[in-house]
């Protein structure tokens, strides 16, 4: 799918997920009290429902005025009392009773040093009340030394300074003990604790962590709840209110019979649903509709190019002839990004490569572009387009046969067979090969033609390995023989690709692109071959330090460390310093493909060593030659 329609299916995606939720909320008049009323939680603890409520969580009038809760750091829900802080740890809304111990108690990690910060705990006897079995904890500090023997059994067990610490512990109701300390102790509170039936307190730090229950006094929530409504307060009118989905009522939601409920239920689900299958329907038919009208134009636009070209224009063959051509594609050459390429025979016998494109791939701009750019070339070096077939969603390209394949498969890897080697010389000549089929598109044709692709991958060899650029699927064609083109994205394949195509802080993209990716393609030619020998350093071969180390080496005047002390010195210095000039990060600092030639065919004494480049195209991985469509084969 093309990007346009891509977008186009995104903003009815979202317009759909809109009346899903604008009808799932004004069709169910769902009321907003009753939504913000489900009880939350501060991530750790209980649930907070009615008559408690989480200022920034749940609303105000969630809840009865004075219970407001807030969450600590830790994550637990605590309640405000007469100053105090007190965590809630389990709230029982059937008895309407919470259990809660002092804050401060966390600070004491467990050793039994309780903090000074323990005050008198005192209830707003309106809302809260101690329960039954609530015992008064009394705590001493700064005690005289003189104190009874006795009383010490009651000594809180933490070493510290006398100051800073409680000395004493004593239950209320132990009221011998307590009238001493009274006398031989200088401050006192009283921490109400639950009543475990102990004489003593024991552990004082675990006696407060396990806290004590309170009860409250508020409005039964449980008529409202069990009618499916959630509790509330107006503070306008001071009155308890059920929030229901339809609107508040005074204490219940009002019950419907079951075919009402049934019919509450069912219109609003089936109107929505009606709404968002129209809704998409009609997204569909637009889609459908805009792929046809573009199909349309491109079998006009094929139509056109076969009218002007007249008897020179390319064979356009059907599909069932490519399936007789191929022996019902049983000989497949390679696979790539945009499809399969087959070996096929003519009647007369030529052997060709059929290059058969994914149905996917797109709406055919892609390839009426392709066919319309060698459709306009004849060159030696460029593959020759023999025919085509565009016929529905079946598209394909047929060229003629290199029974070679490509480039890549000579400069690539550590362990090419001797089969796979070409001389030094050989080599040259398709690097001056290519570098004429580049001058041809950039220069000879009617209309210039950038090829913005240029890889080992898409230069084939022939029979007698004379090099063939082919794939023009990413070609642009400059009218009137323009140099810049404007161009919206990023073409080409990774470690080929000019800096002004991925960043058009560079310059602007032209004739000079395609130089760029000819030159890290000469580079490769010149490393890739290096990786055959193995007394060469290979720590150097990344891909984005490459040309710098060739560059090193150009300056050392050491070309066998380039690519090892074999023959053909000239050639590989003359490649090197052609391939870094051509790679330079300024396109205006890149010679054209004409001086490219004249540079190749030029003596290598005569060439100046271009400066270092500062900025290599984006680093390709392992299997950069595989970034588009293998047709290898071609």
């Amino acid at each position: 799918m093309k990007e346009s329609n891509l977008q186009t299916s995104l903003i009815c995606l979202d317009l759909c997920i809109f009346l899903v939720i604008f009808l799932s909320r004004t069709t169910s008049a769902a009321y907003y009290p009753y939504e913000a009323c489900v009880p939350r939680n501060c991530g750790l603890g209980p649930n907070i429902n009615f008559p408690f409520y989480i200022p920034g969580l749940r609303e105000s009038f969630c809840g009865y005025p004075g219970f407001a809760l807030n969450c600590s750091q830790q994550g637990f829900p605590v309640l405000q009392l007469s100053g105090d802080e007190y965590v809630v740890q389990e709230i029982f809304y059937e008895t309407r009773s919470l259990r809660v111990y002092n804050a401060a108690v966390l600070s004491s990690n467990g050793t039994g040093c309780l903090p000074r910060t323990i005050r008198n705990t005192t209830l707003p006897t309106s809302t809260f009340g101690f329960s039954g079995n609530v015992t008064r904890l009394r705590l001493f500090s700064n005690c005289t030394n003189s104190s009874p023997e006795n009383l010490w059994r009651h000594r809180v067990g933490c070493d510290g300074n006398g100051r800073d610490r409680w000395d004493l512990a004593i239950y209320d109701k132990d009221e011998n003990f307590t009238n001493i300390a009274l006398k031989n102790c200088e401050r006192n509170v009283v921490a109400p604790v639950e009543d475990d039936g102990n004489s003593g307190p024991g552990n004082v730090d675990e006696v407060l962590r396990r806290g004590f229950v309170l009860n409250w006094t508020a409005n039964d929530c449980s008529p409202c709840e069990l009618s499916g409504g959630r509790c509330g307060f107006n503070e306008t009118i001071y009155h308890f209110r059920c929030f229901c989905p339809d609107r508040p009522h005074s204490r219940s939601c009002r019950l419907v019979s079951g075919k009402s409920r049934l019919k509450i239920i069912l219109i609003p689900s089936f109107a929505a649903a009606l709404i968002v299958v129209t809704t998409f329907l009609l997204v569909l038919v637009i889609l459908i509709k805009r792929k046809r009208m573009k199909n349309a134009f491109n079998y006009k636009k094929v139509e056109v190019f076969l009218k002007n070209h007249g008897s020179l224009a390319p064979r356009r063959y059907k599909y069932s002839e490519l399936k007789k051509m191929t022996k019902s594609f049983s000989d497949h050459l390679g696979r790539g990004g945009y499809g399969n390429v087959y070996k096929g025979k003519s009647q007369d016998g030529r052997l060709l490569a059929i290059k058969i494109l994914n149905e996917s791939r797109d709406d055919g701009e892609e390839f009426v572009n392709e066919v319309a750019s060698i459709s306009a070339t004849s060159h030696v070096n460029i593959v020759t387009l023999v025919g085509f077939c565009f016929e529905g969603s079946k598209r394909a390209l047929v060229y003629e046969f290199m029974p070679n394949g490509s480039l890549d498969r000579f400069i690539c890897g550590t362990s090419l067979s001797d089969a796979d080697r070409l001389e030094w010389g050989k080599l040259f000549e398709i690097a001056v090969g290519i570098a004429r089929g580049l001058e041809y598109l950039h220069r000879g044709c009617n209309t210039r033609i950038l090829h913005l692709d240029i890889k080992p991958h898409n230069i084939l060899l022939d029979k007698d390995f004379n090099p063939k650029i082919s794939d023009f699927g990413l070609a642009k064609l400059c009218p009137d023989r323009a140099s810049i083109i404007s161009m919206s994205g990023t073409r080409g394949t990774i470690g080929y690709i000019a800096p002004e195509v991925f960043c058009r802080n560079f310059g602007d993209v032209s004739h000079k692109s395609d130089v760029y990716s000819y030159g890290m393609m000469v580079l490769d030619i010149v490393g890739e071959r290096r990786n055959n020998n193995p007394k060469i350093d290979h720590d150097h071969s990344s891909q984005t330090y490459f040309p710098h180390w060739i560059y090193k080496h150009l300056e050392l005047n050491d070309e066998d460390g380039i690519v090892g002390g074999e023959e053909c010195h000239l050639i590989k210095r003359k490649l090197a310093i052609v391939g870094l000039w051509c790679i330079q990060t300024n396109p205006k600092d890149r010679p054209s493909m004409s001086r490219v030639v004249e540079m190749l065919d030029g003596r290598v004494e005569s060439l100046q060593v271009p400066p270092k480049p500062y900025l290599s195209s984006p680093p390709r991985p392992a299997a950069a030659h595989d970034a588009s469509v293998s047709d290898s084969s071609m």
